[in-house]
């Protein structure tokens, strides 16, 4: 004991890391919350001290990123994390470097919790539906693409080309039906499942596949609009007087949005 306490003392209250080129500050006491950690062995002589960089901070070589939620872990000796973190596994080796033998618990169980969420919304027929997948609402499928003619204007259509599938409505009905199709890297907000978004889109181009989860999820289309324009281009010709001519390109696109709304009761 006396050992540990004349170490701490060469260190100051406020300790100031440089963890992977990510800058934190904290303090002494708040490292040493989890007296078995690495890090608290680190700033008691119980571990190898750590170095300095060029700015005098104690320099950790992990992630920077994820020791955020090492050091709140330590600050709070709970696991919090934001909705939808999807880096689990390597927070889980993060935890494991430092030697944080109950965070590792705490991500594990955290990694069952979210495995099973996946499996009980994904299979309809093995259980009974929740509450959340159940309730009724609307959910506004759109995309925007395009129709590509070949020099033999309709009679060579090429394929449609959807540059993304937008996806609007309630939070918790989305992900209950497109689950981890759902991409909600373009919303900012990360607040009640009871929100509305206009900001989520689907991780693949698929319309059909996106038809078939709302089917699945018991929703039936209720009304579709659709808008288009032509993108050919236009450009005179080469004598004085002649009219503007139009080019039959494979530039000359038909550029369309369309929405289809789902209602489930």
């Amino acid at each position: 004991m006396t050992t540990s306490a004349a170490a701490t003392t060469d260190f100051p209250t406020i300790i100031e890391l440089n963890v992977g080129g990510v800058f934190y500050t904290t303090s002494l006491k708040t490292i040493c919350n989890d007296p078995d950690s690495l890090l608290c062995h680190m700033f008691t002589g119980k571990a190898k001290r750590p170095l300095r960089d060029g700015k005098g901070k104690y320099f950790i070589d992990r992630d920077g990123v994820l020791f955020r939620y090492v050091l709140d872990y330590i600050r709070n000796q709970r696991l919090v994390l934001p909705e939808n973190f999807h880096e689990k596994e390597r927070l889980r080796s993060e935890a494991e470097s430092f030697k944080l033998d109950s965070m590792v618990a705490s991500i594990e169980k955290a990694v069952i919790s979210h495995t099973h969420q996946g499996v009980s919304s994904s299979s309809s027929s093995s259980a009974a539906p929740s509450t959340t997948t159940s309730r009724c609402g609307y959910i506004t499928v759109g995309y925007r693409g395009t129709f590509a003619f070949g020099r033999d204007g309709l009679a060579d259509v090429k394929f449609r080309k959807l540059s993304r599938i937008l996806v609007c409505g309630r939070v918790s009905l989305c992900r209950a039906v497109f689950v981890d199709t759902l991409n909600e890297s373009r919303d900012p907000d990360r607040g009640s499942d009871d929100r509305y978004t206009s900001r989520f889109f689907l991780k693949h181009n698929f319309l059909e596949q996106a038809f078939d989860n709302l089917s699945d999820a018991g929703f039936t289309l209720l009304t579709a609009c659709a808008s288009g324009t032509s993108s050919g281009l236009q450009q005179p010709d080469v004598g004085k007087n002649q009219a503007v001519v139009q080019f039959d390109s494979e530039e000359n696109k038909w550029n369309h949005y369309n929405e289809f709304i789902f209602y489930r009761p």
